[in-house]
C-alpha cells in the first residue's frame, strides 16, 4: 500500500488556498490561484479541478492514491455539500460536492470556512490534542467554529456556530452587514473595532494617537498598535471590545463547555495582548463550570482553512 495523499482547498474571494496533504497531517505542497468571480463564479470549480490535475502530475501521485478532496466555502454549507447564496463568490445555490465530483473523479467533502478553520487548529494547531473547542475568527467579520467531541456542529442548513450574528447589544442604532442590529460583528471585526475607535473619537476631544490617523484611517491595528504604547483612548476601544466578544463566550460556553478557546483571524495578529481584554470579560460573566477555559491564539494563520479542508476527508474515512 502506497502513500496516501487528500487536498485541502480553501475558497476565499480573491484567492483559493490549495494544500496537497499525506494523510497523517504532513503539508506536501501549497499553493493559491486566482478566485474567479465573473459570470457568478462558474469557473471557480473547474479551476480549480484543473489546478489539482496538475499538481498531482506534477509530484507523478496516480488517483488511485488520493483519498479525497476537501473544500471549505464562505457560507454556510448543509451536509449533503450544497451552499444556497455564496456572496463574495458569486454563487447562488451550488452543489458544490456534486459539480467538484463531476469534474474530478474523486470523493469530495464540503463545509463552512470558519468551521474547517477551526477543524484545522484542532488538528494541527492550537488545539491540538483538544476535542471540545470554539474558534472565534476575527477577520473582515466575526467567524465561528464551534467543535464538540472532535467535530464541528453543523446544524440543520450549515449555519452552525455563526457566533458573529449574536445579538450582544439590544439597544443598537447602526445596521449589522446581515441585517439585524447588535450583532457581535459590529464590535469585534477589524471593521468593527475601527467603527467603535470612530464612535469613540467622535465623542469628546481627549488626546489620543488615534487622532493622528484622520478618523477615516484608523483600523483594529492602529487601534492595538496605540494601545501597545499605553495610549489611553484605545484602552477603552479594547475594554470596549473585549466586553462584548468575553461576554459572547461566556454565553457560549454555558452552552458547549468547551476546554479551548482559539482566537484568530486579521485582528488575532495583535498578539497576546488582546487576549488579556476577552478573557477579562469572559471570567466576569461565566457560570463557574466554565472558568477554566483557556484562552490561546490561533497558531496555522492563513493555513488553518486548507488544513480543517483536508481534515474533512481524514474524518470521512474514520481515522
Amino acid at each position: 500500500m502506497g502513500m496516501e495523499y487528500c487536498f485541502g482547498v480553501d475558497v476565499g474571494g480573491t484567492s483559493v488556498k490549495i494544500g496537497l496533504f499525506q494523510t497523517d497531517g504532513t503539508l506536501v505542497d501549497k499553493w493559491e490561484i486566482k478566485t474567479n468571480t465573473e459570470n457568478q463564479g462558474s469557473a471557480v470549480l473547474p479551476d480549480i479541478a484543473r489546478s489539482l490535475e496538475g499538481k498531482l502530475k506534477e509530484h507523478a501521485i496516480d488517483k488511485s492514491c488520493v483519498e479525497g478532496i476537501g473544500i471549505g466555502v464562505p457560507a454556510p454549507v448543509s451536509a449533503d455539500g450544497v451552499v444556497q447564496n455564496t456572496a463574495n463568490i458569486g454563487w447562488g445555490y451550488k452543489e458544490v460536492k456534486r459539480e467538484m465530483e463531476e469534474l474530478i473523479g474523486l470523493p469530495v467533502e464540503v463545509g463552512n470556512d470558519a468551521n474547517v478553520a477551526a477543524l484545522g487548529e484542532m488538528w494541527l494547531g492550537a488545539g491540538k490534542g483538544q476535542k471540545d473547542m470554539i474558534m472565534v475568527t476575527l477577520g473582515t467579520g466575526v467567524g465561528g467554529g464551534v467543535i464538540v467531541d472532535g467535530r464541528p456542529i453543523v446544524g440543520s442548513g450549515g449555519a452552525g456556530g455563526e457566533i458573529g450574528h449574536f445579538c450582544v447589544n439590544y439597544e443598537e442604532e447602526d445596521t449589522c452587514g446581515c441585517g439585524k442590529r447588535g450583532c457581535l460583528e459590529q464590535y469585534a471585526s477589524a471593521t468593527g473595532i475601527a467603527r467603535l475607535a470612530r464612535i469613540r473619537l467622535a465623542k469628546d476631544d481627549a488626546p489620543s494617537k488615534l487622532r493622528e490617523c484622520e478618523a477615516k484611517d484608523v483600523t483594529a491595528k492602529t487601534v492595538f498598535d496605540a494601545l501597545k504604547e499605553g495610549d489611553k483612548v484605545a484602552e477603552e476601544i479594547a475594554e470596549e471590545f473585549g466586553s462584548y466578544l468575553g461576554h459572547a463566550m461566556a454565553n457560549l460556553a454555558a452552552v458547549t463547555d468547551p476546554s479551548v478557546i482559539v482566537i484568530g483571524g486579521g485582528v488575532s495578529k495583535a498578539g497576546e495582548i488582546i487576549v488579556k481584554y476577552i478573557e477579562k470579560y469572559y471570567q466576569e460573566k461565566v457560570f463557574f463550570a466554565n472558568r477554566n477555559t483557556k484562552f490561546i491564539l490561533a497558531e496555522l494563520g492563513n493555513d488553518a482553512g486548507i488544513c480543517g479542508s483536508a481534515k474533512l476527508v481524514i474524518d470521512k474515512n474514520g481515522r
